[in-house]
């Protein structure tokens, strides 16, 4: 009669699910991190630290709810954040919100009209301000819902009296260091907007415009011809101009030439009967001839550097007025015909070589982008009170009919566009307020600065340098009514600030802290500027929304308490945004804490990169292939989402379809499959009684330790240097190979069949102890739900978070490099053993590897180094006996093993011996003893006696 031996085995036991159930769950984690206040918890536990490292966060914008993209900027700051932790940072979080700007004001204007229309602008800006404060709530709750860490119930956010109030401040240390400069400079201008803008809030598409070839001709003919050495007689010599933009020909002035490039003098087409000579850039002038529908070989009639041509008159193409040749180095004779009609209204290039010939702007066009009621007549014709795109084509009729339009086509090219309207837009020049990049050096300060950051990935400086190097005047003004103003009182003749500007703008910033920004639009000068009032007027332009965000690291990080060094031995702070902030928050960061500070807000920069789908097409509704982190955390689970952040290229576009998703979580699954066996095997350990030194472990006990003390160094250098990718690998290698494929397959046995007590099963449970301990805390800061809850099944008194804790310290085994060449030699030769067992399998002559006993065929060196393992070694091999024999018995089947040092064969058999019920190993003494007829020997030990005694396996 058969025996249950059913009560001797140790079957692992625990509560862990092997289902993470993620929807479900992670909301009861959530919900008791509230109740307990989990991240005033870290912050209080972690308050001595020697160490602080201060993640700032980019403020999303107050607008919608978050897409997938806000998901990857705000789990990897929470990877990162919570990886100082552990690694022994104090690392406080403290999230952001921008909550000015025109799209919130846009959200307003759609339900309540423009300011003054339904609303006056103080009604309108606390609409926009409850709008904003909405977005904030609808935002928090799902940032939270991804297992973000972070002080939500006191985020900054740019709309808070304080904030507004520090804002203030920042100018002013701006204008009291000499960087503010008021001028009339062309700037990007948005119609839909109705505002200035920004470098970093201009996209550019594709936009399709008239390109003409405009011929102006020289007032003095025989002079220009003079200059080439040609009698012209009565010639019509031109300088023609090549533009996709004949709506700013009402402001041309000048027409730029380049003072190094050779012009050639060549034969035109004729005019009214008339002979044409133009002047044209020699190395253009085929190119150009054949637009004009001249045929043959260039006629040249003379060459002279543009340098020469300085100061001539031309006329200008349709206005009863004369313009200069001027010199620019921003012409070339790459494209065109190496002449630039110049209007300082509407471009910087025009504007920076008008200021250099005295020539000023006209502002012919306002606001909406019709041009004014003062613009000069053209003969009988006039554009006053036509919007400019429809006045290209009148004005094209105009040229044609004058006789001036030498080609026309229609060019499709990249233009600039208002990243918010998708709409064209212009280079206007009016009355802004100016950052200087040059005025007081900023620009060589930014650039110094640079050189100081820790830029991740490295290519990030060379793209912030070069935005910086060649950028313009940062235009930050706005004419705008919800924003932040402007603080200051300027001259009502000179336009001038007030002198004492610097200090008027900190009593401002004391009522806006009290009252908010209605407090300025409703002061009255006289309460601060007494009997000057008369001769000062406020500013009523708000600052650009760049400048609200950009100054946080002077409004937040240098203003709450928590964020500070403290005294610290180490002190960093890094800022992470997706690839368009370097010409965004990154920027607007650097200039203004070079102009209040010397000096960058940050010591690292980590860029990633844009989601897109599976095919690398950008995400959108138009498109429907976007996946939202709603729905992924709603079927799959935070841990999921987090997961494929995590083992994703950041610094790249981030693919994501259902199939990886799909792939992520079989990925999740081997880890918490591996998570469970270990905890199911430390059923009835307590640490406090049971672990074991190290080195009073099995030998296979401190390999496995041992690699899992060479994985965690890997892993924490690639926490360092922020790869986490590798760290997703690192683990998964770790669970599949190491621990899936070899260390708890061969434990089994031992945890099994030996008795409770015995050293054998304490030795393995003590390596498992230190190895859970080690991987939950290097999972803690990616699966932030699954590690809590790994934490809280672990054996032993523990603190009541992993996020308390550091890297594990008790991975304390060094094996030296002969032991490690042992436990190389052996693997190999267990590679070559799995591959022999699996033919066998495939050929049906056993079911499982105890159905076989393998051979080591072995030289004398190797067998001397495995005969002391020899009686254990079926364990390691997972057989039911392995023999170690000589080379030269090696049968003509047996299969090598790779070795570097030394060579063994291996063959196998099928055992006939007996099958014990109870280990399932096959084995010579099975019913050796009478009173347990079906189980073998070393069974019958570990069931009635002391139990086996383990040396190696």
């Amino acid at each position: 009669m058969t025996q249950d031996y059913k009560n001797t085995i140790n079957l692992p036991q625990t509560d862990f699910p092997m289902r993470g159930d993620l929807p479900k769950r992670e909301p009861t984690w959530l919900a008791s991190w509230e109740r307990v206040g989990r991240y005033a918890q870290i912050q209080e536990k972690t308050a001595g630290r020697d160490k602080v490292f201060v993640l700032h966060d980019g403020p999303p914008y107050a607008n919608g709810a978050i897409h997938l993209g806000h998901a990857v900027n705000k789990v990897l700051k929470d990877v990162i954040v919570k990886s100082k932790l552990i690694a022994g940072y104090r690392a406080p979080y403290v999230p952001g919100w921008d909550c000015h700007g025109l799209p919130i004001e846009i959200a307003i204007e759609k339900k309540f009209g423009k300011a003054g229309d339904k609303l006056d602008a103080a009604a309108f800006r606390q609409k926009c301000r409850e709008y904003a404060l909405a977005q904030i709530d609808l935002q928090r709750t799902d940032f939270k819902r991804l297992g973000v860490l972070g002080d939500w119930e006191h985020p900054y956010r740019t709309l808070d009296f304080t904030y507004e109030a520090d804002m203030i401040r920042a100018l002013a240390r701006i204008v009291s260091n000499g960087h503010v400069v008021r001028g009339a400079k062309p700037v990007y201008w948005c119609f839909d907007c109705g505002s200035a803008l920004a470098e970093a809030e201009i996209e550019y598409a594709d936009k399709t415009s008239p390109a003409v070839d405009v011929a102006y001709d020289a007032v003095y003919p025989k002079e220009m011809g003079a200059e080439f050495g040609v009698d012209v007689g009565d010639a019509i010599v031109a300088v023609p101009i090549w533009t996709t933009t004949p709506w700013t020909l009402p402001s041309s002035q000048a027409v730029s030439l380049g003072g190094e490039i050779e012009y050639a003098l060549v034969e035109g087409p004729a005019r009214d009967g008339r002979r044409v000579l133009l002047v044209i850039a020699s190395a253009l002038a085929e190119k150009a001839l054949a637009r004009y529908g001249v045929e043959g070989p260039v006629a040249v009639l003379g060459r002279k550097q543009g340098a020469a041509l300085e100061n001539q008159q031309l006329k200008h193409p349709f206005y009863d007025k004369h313009v200069p040749i001027i010199l620019g180095d921003h012409v070339s004779d790459e494209d065109g015909t190496g002449a630039v009609h110049t209007a300082p209204d509407h471009g910087a290039e025009d504007f920076a070589v008008g200021q250099q010939y005295g020539i000023g702007t006209l502002n012919y066009v306002d606001g909406r982008g019709v041009y004014r009621s003062d613009l000069p007549l053209a003969g009988d014709v006039t554009f006053a009170g036509m919007h400019i795109w429809k006045a290209n084509d009148a004005i094209v009729d105009l040229l044609r009919a004058r006789g001036v339009l030498l080609a026309v086509a229609k060019l499709t090219h990249s233009y600039p566009h208002c990243w918010r309207h998708k709409t064209p837009v212009i280079y206007r020049a009016t009355p802004q307020w100016f950052i200087g990049m040059e005025t007081a050096g900023l620009r060589d300060t930014a650039l110094t600065s640079i050189k100081g950051v820790r830029w991740v990935p490295a290519w990030g400086e060379d793209r912030i340098r070069g935005m910086v190097d060649g950028r313009p005047d940062w235009c930050i003004s706005r004419q705008r009514t919800w924003g932040v103003p402007i603080t200051l009182f300027v001259d009502k003749n000179t336009h001038e600030p007030h002198p004492d500007s610097v200090e008027l703008m900190e009593k401002v910033a004391k009522k806006v802290a009290h009252e908010g920004i209605d407090s300025w639009f409703t002061l009255d000068p006289r309460e601060l500027l007494c009997d000057d009032a008369d001769r000062y007027e406020k500013v009523t332009d708000v600052l650009d929304v760049w400048f609200d965000s950009g100054v946080s690291h002077f409004a937040v990080v240098g203003q709450r308490p928590e964020l500070q060094a403290g005294g610290a031995g180490e002190y960093k702070v890094m800022y992470l945004e997706g690839s368009d902030q370097h010409r965004g928050w990154f920027q607007s960061s650097l200039l203004t804490s070079a102009a209040i500070h010397g000096r960058a807000p940050y010591d690292h920069v980590l860029t990633h990169g844009f989601t897109v789908d599976a095919q690398g097409r950008k995400m959108s509704k138009s498109l429907g292939n976007g996946i939202e982190p709603q729905e992924i955390m709603k079927t799959l689970g935070a841990d999921i989402l987090r997961l494929w952040i995590c083992s994703t290229d950041y610094r790249n576009e981030m693919a994501l379809s259902d199939e990886i998703l799909k792939r992520v979580s079989d990925t999740y699954r081997r880890i918490r499959n591996t998570a469970r066996f270990l905890l199911g095997n430390l059923d009835g350990f307590d640490p406090a009684r049971h672990l074991l030194a190290t080195d009073a472990c099995l030998p296979l006990d401190q390999w496995a330790v041992q690699q899992a003390a060479d994985t965690q160094a890997a892993i924490v250098a690639a926490y360092e240097r922020y790869d986490f990718p590798e760290i997703v690998q690192r683990v998964q290698n770790f669970c599949t190979t190491e621990l899936g494929a070899l260390y708890l397959d061969v434990t089994k046995d031992r945890l099994y069949t030996m008795p409770t007590e015995s050293h054998g099963r304490r030795s393995a449970q003590s390596a498992m102890y230190r190895i859970a301990e080690a991987m939950v805390r290097w999972i803690a800061p990616m699966l932030s739900f699954t590690a809590e809850e790994i934490w809280q099944h672990l054996p032993g008194s523990r603190s009541e978070s992993v996020l308390f804790e550091t890297f594990y310290d008790g991975l304390d085994v060094r094996q030296d490099a002969e032991s490690r060449a042992w436990w190389g030699k052996l693997l190999a030769i267990r590679e070559t053993a799995s591959r022999v067992l699996e033919g066998m399998r495939k050929a049906g002559q056993i079911g499982a590897s105890l159905d076989a006993t393998l051979t080591l065929h072995a030289d004398v060196a190797t067998q001397a180094a495995l005969a002391g393992a020899s009686d254990e070694l079926r364990f390691f091999f997972i057989t039911s006996d392995v023999a170690l024999a000589p080379l030269e018995s090696r049968p003509a089947g047996a299969e090598k093993v790779e070795l570097d040092e030394g060579e063994v064969y291996v063959s196998a058999a099928v055992t006939d011996w007996a099958k014990c019920i109870r280990c399932w190993q096959h084995r010579p003494d099975v019913g050796h003893d009478p009173a347990h007829p079906e189980i073998c020997t070393r069974c019958v030990e570990n069931v009635t006696g002391a139990g086996e005694t383990r040396r190696w396996f």
